[in-house]
């Protein structure tokens, strides 16, 4: 039977999976990745780690799988999406550690252009905010701070690319620079009604246009590959999607008014706006949702930096647990939170508050208060955050929403996603399959590769989940969400 190979590269782990032509998951293999945190707010990824453990995932898997060596279609291809990576031409090996969506060098440059008055016109090119999040100011930073790359991106030799252009380029052996829309998307250089690299934009960054990748449609091909001599035959690259709207496409989000969360190390909720641009006039930023057979669909976006990686915060630094899968018996070990709210803001607070000199807080913190319930407020931090977007978007959209779809690792956490539907007083339907990033860049490589012809045909695909529904007391709810409120304003100040 013919197999989608499926490359998830997240900012935590590399993953590589086996569809069938039904979407059905056959196997998946992964390996984590070290995280790098030079200073205080900077986070990077060693990017040569990464393409060493995207050849090595690929080769587990199929090592354990050879019957269907020869019976793969396709790869396909979902990453973190505002990750830069710069790396050498013709060679592909990056000459600086990639530097993440979370790390906040850039943000005195952000200041600096929102204060010369910018913000304005780079939310209309854009659609999205003048933040480091995104990778512009991050380019600018090192362009200022390391000569020796500034000269060979300005002379050629260097190129600029999120993860999946830096993977396409190095599985290729340089054949292929390119990327995709939804990671164009999101550089803070495209202009997503045009949908082409911005002249005006590269110059406020200072980014060198020629060091910048060619961009397709995400069910478009982007070259072959034998992922380094793993497979016999080269196979097509095809399915190219950013990491949060390959989640939307995998969740059957296909018609405007459908939203999605994906429960990551940060978390991205998308809604789907249908094929008119409109800009967010309310804190949160729009995007392209994917563009497919030449027509774009759009999404307002809220982006909140810290979900998932809050928890791995309490294992790792402070050793409050030994796994994350021991918060759900620890949330509920106690009747609520008492009083203690944990504020997340370890590298600013996003959407709707765009406050990046935010401060990480713990508060309501009293004698009583026990390691059960600093870990319940980790996790209602993540709910409180998904209920700030969706209630800042659903204003905008001018829409009632009633139900939300979920994925990623942490909806098998029965008490995050409960207490998601309670606070948001929405029904929840969490995937059950965590991994549906890659699962929309498969379905995207299968309409690349002719395996179904529409988008209508996705949508009879088999689309499992669990649902969960607000609990009664609407009341105890809101009060706990006023606690909330009211917590976020202290590290407002």
């Amino acid at each position: 039977m013919s197999v989608i190979l499926a490359l998830d590269q997240s900012t935590s782990a590399t993953k590589a999976l086996l569809f069938d032509l039904q979407g059905n998951l056959l196997d998946r293999s992964s390996l984590e990745h070290k995280q790098h945190y030079p200073k205080p707010g900077w986070v990077e990824h060693d990017a040569e780690e990464i393409y060493t453990n995207t050849i090595e995932v690929i080769r587990t898997l199929l090592a354990r799988h050879d019957n269907l060596r020869a019976d793969v279609l396709c790869l396909s291809i979902t990453n973190q999406r505002e990750t830069l990576v710069v790396f050498e031409r013709g060679t592909g090996k990056p000459l600086y550690h990639a530097i993440v969506w979370q790390c906040r060098r850039g943000e005195p440059i952000c200041d600096h252009l929102l204060k010369a008055g910018y913000g304005d016109d780079v939310r209309r090119i854009t659609g999205l905010r003048i933040d480091t999040y995104f990778p512009a100011s991050k380019i600018t930073w090192l362009l200022e701070n390391e000569p020796a790359i500034k000269h060979k991106l300005e002379s050629g030799a260097a190129l600029i690319g999120t993860i999946d252009t830096y993977l396409i380029y190095r599985l290729t052996h340089g054949a292929v620079f390119a990327t995709d829309h939804t990671n164009a998307s999101r550089t803070l250089l495209f202009d997503i009604s045009k949908l082409a690299w911005d002249d005006q934009l590269c110059a406020l960054f200072g980014v060198p246009h020629r060091a910048l990748a060619d961009v397709r449609d995400s069910n478009a091909t982007f070259g072959e590959t034998t992922v380094e001599g793993v497979l016999a035959k080269p196979i097509p690259i095809c399915g190219v999607m950013g990491d949060s709207q390959a989640a939307l496409f995998a969740e059957h989000c296909f018609t405007p008014g459908m939203a999605k969360i994906t429960f990551g190390t940060g978390s991205s909720v998308l809604l789907n706006i249908g094929d008119q641009l409109r800009l967010s006039e309310t804190g949160g930023v729009t995007t392209i949702g994917w563009r497919m057979n030449g027509t774009t669909i759009y999404a307002f976006e809220g982006i909140i930096n810290f979900t998932g990686g809050t928890i791995a915060w309490l294992r790792d630094q402070l050793e409050l647990i030994r796994d994350p899968h021991e918060t759900e018996a620890l949330a509920e070990s106690v009747p609520d939170n008492g009083g203690v709210y944990l504020i997340p803001a370890f590298v600013g607070l996003s959407a709707p508050y765009w406050k990046p000199n935010a401060k990480a807080a713990i508060v309501g913190l009293t004698p009583s208060a026990t390691r059960a319930h600093v870990v319940r407020a980790a996790l209602e931090s993540i709910a409180y955050q998904v209920k700030d977007v969706l209630d800042l978007m659903c204003a905008q959209a001018e829409i009632e929403m009633r139900q939300v779809q979920g994925d990623g690792g942490m909806v098998s956490n029965h008490f995050l996603m409960q207490f998601v539907a309670d606070v948001t007083r929405l029904k929840v339907r969490a995937a059950t399959l965590p991994e549906l990033s890659p699962l929309g860049a498969a379905l995207a490589g299968m309409l690349g590769m002719k395996v179904y012809q529409s988008l209508a045909d996705l949508d009879a695909l088999p689309h499992n989940f669990t649902e969960y529904v607000p609990d009664a007391d609407a009341d105890r709810f809101a009060a706990a969400y006023a606690g909330w409120q009211s917590a976020v304003m202290q590290v407002l100040i």
